[in-house]
């Protein structure tokens, strides 16, 4: 992911909220995301400062041509993520020198964030999930196996299972606590889930199609990553437990899943690539077909915050860093591709859970209440999420050198489980 002009960290805009401290979406991100507003149909958009500028009103003033701008106006982002790569690399430096400083501003094509509604970048077709934290995997099965706590394979391929595509949702819509069936009390019950869990991740939308048969080899799979957005991969814990042997999670985690819906692209991303982390003394290698010699990891400091009915503000529980993880996400699509599995443009997968070693780096609450419920600054404590509660990820890319980006925000709140 080559760095060029349209990173460069003196690069300013005429929307004035871009250059305000601390903004997720400065003239270096440009995310684009599909958006509406009242009595007017979804549309392709980019969010620059605390607005929204609008890609179908600026071809319609004969500002953006080309296929690409034509592919990002519309209510989905998918016929983009069809083309690839180079025509989102095309359509970002058509942005930059619109919206960049010394341009001549439209605010007319600009609509406050504050008042649009977000949609989904493109209704996924498939969502897989990942488990790629080595602290994660390790924390949890020490809990429950210390001899062994690693899954067998987890040295060898990033390890994953397909999800439920029909339930994913954009941030705040709220997610409705699931039935299931669970052990309680030494019964298998049939009842609301008193376990209700997060899992802070990294989402990938997915550009192109390879044909089925035909694997994306490591070499070429970073150009498969369309970009990025945050995940919510709730997950109910008792439910979960009862039903994963032998095939893995699936009602315990299919109910919801949440994302941002800012798509923040692999190009805006570059200056924040990273080399993974070294294995191990005594690890196995990585295998050759999954072995990149690019820098394929990711500085980006992700945080997960709760805030309960009785509280006026979020209170941030975890903070983790992704680029702790123990497989890359181009690592991640040259394995689910390896067999001939046919991933298409617009494919959701998610990284699984970004815990880091520390305390205070646990990216579920299952690995937190290893050291004892949460407690809150307002006196009260978590074991699991009650209803009311909400749940917020944010995260910024940062580099040395660099301009950091944001990704917005991920958010939902628990509503009551439906009556009997």
């Amino acid at each position: 992911m080559p760095t060029d002009h349209t990173h460069a960290p003196g690069l300013t805009s005429w929307v004035a909220s871009a250059q305000a401290p601390g903004c997720d979406f400065p003239i270096q991100n440009l995310p684009l995301g599909i958006f509406s507003t009242p009595g007017k149909a979804p549309r392709g958009g980019v969010a620059i400062g605390d607005q929204v500028f609008d890609i179908s009103a600026a071809m319609a003033h004969g500002l953006l041509r080309g296929a690409a701008a034509e592919a990002a106006s519309g209510p989905s982002l998918r016929p983009l993520m069809e083309m690839g790569r180079a025509a989102s690399a095309e359509l970002r430096h058509n942005l930059s020198a619109l919206l960049a400083e010394g341009a001549h501003p439209h605010p007319e094509l600009l609509h406050p964030q504050s008042a649009v509604q977000m949609h989904l970048p493109t209704e996924p077709r498939n969502f897989s999930d990942f488990m790629a934290s080595y602290d994660h995997c390790h924390r949890l099965g020490a809990a429950r196996d210390p001899a062994n706590p690693l899954p067998p394979a987890f040295h060898h391929l990033p390890v994953a299972y397909h999800s439920r595509a029909s339930s994913v949702r954009p941030s705040g819509i709220d997610v409705r606590r699931p039935w299931g069936q669970y052990l309680k009390d030494g019964q298998i019950v049939f009842a609301p889930t008193g376990a209700m869990d997060f899992e802070l991740e990294l989402g990938f939308w997915i550009a192109g199609e390879n044909a089925q048969g035909e694997p994306t080899p490591t070499s070429l799979s970073d150009q498969r990553l369309f970009g990025f957005c945050l995940l919510n991969d709730w997950s109910v814990r008792d439910i979960q437990r009862y039903e994963m042997p032998p095939l893995g999670p699936f009602l315990g985690k299919s109910f919801h899943t949440s994302v941002s819906p800012w798509v923040v692209t692999a190009e805006a991303l570059a200056p924040f690539a990273t080399p993974l982390p070294p294995r191990a003394a005594g690890a196995p290698p990585c295998p050759p077909h999954l072995t990149s010699h690019r820098a394929d990891g990711l500085a980006i400091a992700m945080r997960a915050a709760l805030q309960t009915p009785a509280m006026a503000a979020p209170h941030t529980i975890t903070t983790a860093p992704f680029q702790n993880m123990y497989w890359s996400p181009a690592q991640m699509v040259a394995h689910h591709t390896s067999n001939g599995c046919n991933l298409l443009a617009g494919d959701l997968l998610g990284s699984g859970t970004v815990s880091g070693p520390a305390d205070g780096a646990e990216a579920c609450i299952a690995e937190i209440l290893l050291r004892g419920p949460i407690a809150l600054p307002n006196g009260e404590s978590r074991r699991y999420l009650e209803d009311g509660d909400a749940v917020i990820f944010t995260a910024n890319a940062q580099a040395p050198g660099a301009t950091p980006i944001g990704f917005g925000e991920c958010r939902g709140t628990i509503l009551p489980a439906h009556k009997a």
